[in-house]
């Protein structure tokens, strides 16, 4: 996608030109105009100078948008000459309201010399009106040359009201130099009550103000692109031959080696290659629990370092970078239209045309009726000035432009505004199971040692003779046992037999582990244990069986674990009416096993890669379709639902091929990106109904319509008014999307942050521990406690040289003690 800076649009009317003008170019295959951003975004073969050249015959300036501030900049040069000549407005249409309602109205007094002088009071008038006119002349530039080439705008709409009152007056000055002549000065006195001059200038002055009020109420709505490239690192501390110098970002390149120290922002997306530390993701997250980084872990760009010294090496170009993405996102996504904004669009192309027909009309009806031509212009001038098509235009753009930056700050990235509309009209939600229902991980779920034997042994022997296994289920084993702080012992002649299990010499006794159908065979079995067995697999849990000299020592089931947030996001959704689905090639009863314990009733079983796009056709039948998941089986699928949504965490090409990026790989966050598609949808309808209703009724109050009724009317002045102030409030109701509360209140989660009454119950023991000497200690010996089994809570103190341990369970102090020697610290 192409984007270009598009400058001197003011309303829906000029966007809607643009695009209809650049949309006509040949090779074009898709194109769109943001109103509030300014920015044109395209699709298509066709060359940068057409499109600038296209732009440019349509009354407008463009320039392709090479950098990522162009916008930022764009306000910087425009917002000082806007309040420039606002303050200079003000202070001229003091004096002229001073002379024309001060004095006229109210009797405030003047120099005797001009009280007497009609004339001279109306020529000061003249003067300082033209004066608020030429200063304020962008108005007239835009206005009559959008109407010269047939795209008549808002400019267009006030230059003409503001133009027809200072005509109308000019004629009056004339006829009051006429009455002057002839002596009839009471005469000339009376035909200056009749004079617009301030009209015509309040009208500029009130929506210059509007103007500014709008722009500042925009500002606020990129503030989130805005953060995040102020955020971005603009230099890196870079080892050159050996000598550390700062080179700025855009010179650092792919296997370039740099470092960080702590307090200091990760520049690029790299690799570490020496050092330990802490680092805080949130902003690429929104996960405020700092990440334990060392040799070979991922680090990101505009992450902080908080604790320890980095040495990393660069993997990804600046351009490339996870946080350059982001920024792209989300600035793709504010540029965009989803389907809703074509109704605006519409009405938008033929609304000015419209407006000054009504007005022409008004005028018209009311000298028909027998008003003076000074009443009936002013109606036909409020027509002009009251009829708001910029609050029509931005009344989509803004509400996606808060959206984008809201999802942003949460970890949820939308690419395009279609997505942000279509997922609030999804219907059924389907979920992959692996990596997104569960963590994709097996773990140990149950250890049933035998009697004679503890869950102690039994691991021991297992991981033993796991240890040589490069299987999954094998490696499940060996972080159950490293957990513990359980040694494996070393085994010889090993043997992997296919398909059913493993053998190898333990302590000189023949030991096997496996399936049940080939443990059968090496040992006895009784019903109690097969029972056991069968149990675990209705589970969807995988028993491996474990026999030591011909006799049966236990069982260690493994599964893949599911995600703490799963079960009570599958709940929400639920609760929003949506239908969850879950598709998975996994068996009919692991997969109904998993569904039962999240509660998801209707699974598509034993479904392979390719055939999860045929399961989403199937279900979008039914209604719009949601399609959740991570891996590279998962793309098809992703591509072929009505809305994709990848997991953060998984494939690239997943990550590619969906509509709806979750950083943070939690199933609550489909929860929170639906319920922010559902409040920007329903923000976009407010806006696009107050755009309305204001039009329905302000045009017809200006008009006149009620005056016979019961009076009502409009003056110019506060038609101005009111068309300034609804642009800002369809701004200021946009953005209230930031108070939106998206984060489901998800009642499962880590162990560390749950806190119930049973853990009143629960026991502690308090250790002296040597050697910690800052918070990522803490860390490290909080999280290698909490690993074993039974320890609910570690609570460390480097300070106190303590660590507290509540325990749901009795667990050795050797195991806790082997746990904090383990990460290199003393136990006293």
């Amino acid at each position: 996608m192409r984007q270009f800076t598009v400058t001197g649009m003011s309303c829906s009317a000029c966007s809607a030109k643009v695009e209809r003008t650049v949309s006509a170019l040949k090779g074009v295959d898709s194109c769109s105009v943001n109103l509030l951003t300014g920015i044109l975004s395209l699709e298509g073969e066709v060359t940068d100078e057409e499109v600038i050249e296209a732009i440019k015959k349509a009354g407008y300036q463009a320039n392709t948008k090479s950098t990522e501030r162009s916008e930022e900049n764009e306000k910087l040069r425009t917002a000082s000459p806007v309040k420039r000549r606002l303050v200079l407005s003000f202070i001229i249409l003091f004096f002229l309201m001073y002379i024309s309602m001060g004095h006229n109205m109210w009797a405030l007094p003047l120099p005797r010399v001009l009280e007497k002088s009609p004339l001279i009071l109306a020529l000061i008038q003249f003067i300082l009106c033209a004066l608020i006119m030429i200063i304020n002349r962008k108005f007239f530039i835009n206005g009559f040359s959008g109407l010269l080439k047939g795209a008549p705008n808002m400019d267009t709409l006030v230059s003409l009201g503001s133009v027809s009152g200072f005509i109308y007056s000019i004629s009056l000055l004339f006829s009051i130099y006429g009455a002057t002549r002839l002596g009839n000065i009471d005469e000339a006195a009376s035909l200056l009550h009749g004079l617009y001059f301030e009209s015509s200038a309040m009208v500029l002055v009130i929506i210059t103000l509007g103007k500014l009020l709008e722009g500042y109420s925009k500002n606020k709505t990129v503030n989130a692109i805005k953060s995040l490239m102020d955020l971005s690192p603009k230099t890196a501390n870079v080892i050159v031959d050996g000598v550390e110098k700062t080179l700025k970002i855009e010179d650092v390149g792919v296997g370039d080696i740099f470092v960080v120290r702590p307090g200091e922002s990760i520049p690029l997306d790299a690799t570490v290659i020496e050092g330990e530390s802490a680092v805080n993701e949130s902003l690429l997250t929104g996960e405020s629990i700092p990440l334990d980084k060392g040799i070979g872990s991922s680090v990101y760009s505009a992450t902080l370092n908080q604790s320890g010294f980095l040495k990393c090496k660069v993997s990804k170009a600046h351009e490339d970078s996870t946080i350059s993405q982001i920024i792209k996102m989300v600035s793709d996504a504010s540029s965009t239209k989803p389907p809703i904004a074509k109704i605006a669009d519409k009405v938008s192309g033929i609304f000015v045309p419209a407006v000054m027909i009504i007005a022409l009309i008004t005028t018209v009806s009311w000298l028909i009726f027998g008003q003076e031509l000074g009443f009936a212009l002013e109606k036909g001038i409020s027509v002009l000035v009251i009829s708001c098509p910029c609050a029509l235009g931005i009344a989509t753009p803004v509400s996606i432009m808060v959206a984008s930056g809201l999802g942003a700050r949460n970890g949820l990235l939308f690419k395009n505004a279609p997505a942000l509309e279509e997922l609030a009209k999804v219907k059924i939600i389907a979920l992959d199971k692996t990596g997104t229902i569960t963590k994709g991980e097996p773990v140990v779920t149950d250890i049933i040692a035998c009697d004679g034997i503890s869950e102690e042994d039994l691991l021991l022997i297992s991981a033993s003779l796991e240890g040589k296994s490069e299987h999954p289920l094998a490696k499940a084993i060996l972080k159950k046992a490293e957990e513990k702080a359980i040694l494996p012992k070393e085994v010889s002649d090993f043997k992997s037999i296919a398909g059913n299990g493993l053998t190898a010499i333990y302590e000189e006794k023949q030991l096997f582990g496996g399936k049940i159908d080939f443990i059968s065979e090496k040992a006895e079995i009784s019903d109690d244990f097969k029972n056991k067995v069968a149990s675990l697999s209705d589970e969807g849990k995988t028993p491996m069986l474990f026999a030591l000299d011909g006799a049966l020592i236990g069982i260690i089931a493994v599964s893949d674990e599911v995600r703490e947030d799963s079960k009570d996001a599958v709940e929400s959704l639920k609760k929003m009416g949506l239908s969850v689905v879950m598709i998975t090639g996994d068996n009919e009863k692991t997969a109904h096993a998993i569904g039962k314990s999240v509660g998801i009733d209707r699974i598509f079983a034993n479904v392979l890669p390719n055939e999860k796009e045929n399961a989403i056709r199937e279900l979008e039948k039914e209604g719009l379709v949601a399609m959740v998941g991570d891996g590279i089986n998962d793309a098809p699928a992703l591509v072929r639902a009505d809305v994709g949504v990848s997991i953060g965490a998984g494939a690239d090409v997943a990550i590619e091929s969906a509509d709806v990026v979750l950083m943070k790989s939690s199933l609550s966050d489909v929860v929170a990106a639906m319920k922010l598609s559902v409040a920007t949808l329903r923000n976009i309808k407010q806006n696009l109904f107050w755009a309305f209703l204001y039009n329905v009724i302000g045009i017809p109050l200006a008009a006149g319509v009620w005056v016979y009724i019961n009076g009502w009317q409009l003056s110019p002045m506060f038609a101005a008014m009111a068309m300034s102030l609804s642009s800002v409030c369809v701004v200021s109701n946009a953005l209230r999307l930031n108070l939106a509360k998206i984060k489901p209140k998800i009642k499962q989660g880590r162990k560390e942050n749950i806190i119930t009454e049973e853990r009143k119950e629960e026991m502690k023991k308090e250790f002296k521990v040597e050697g910690m000497m800052c918070m990522h200690c803490e860390a490290h010996v909080k999280k290698a406690l909490e690993a074993i089994d039974g320890v609910t809570l570690a609570e460390p103190s480097h300070e106190k040289k303590i660590v507290v341990v509540t325990l749901s369970k009795e667990v050795s102090d050797e195991v806790i003690k082997s746990a904090i020697v383990a990460e290199g610290y003393k136990v006293l």
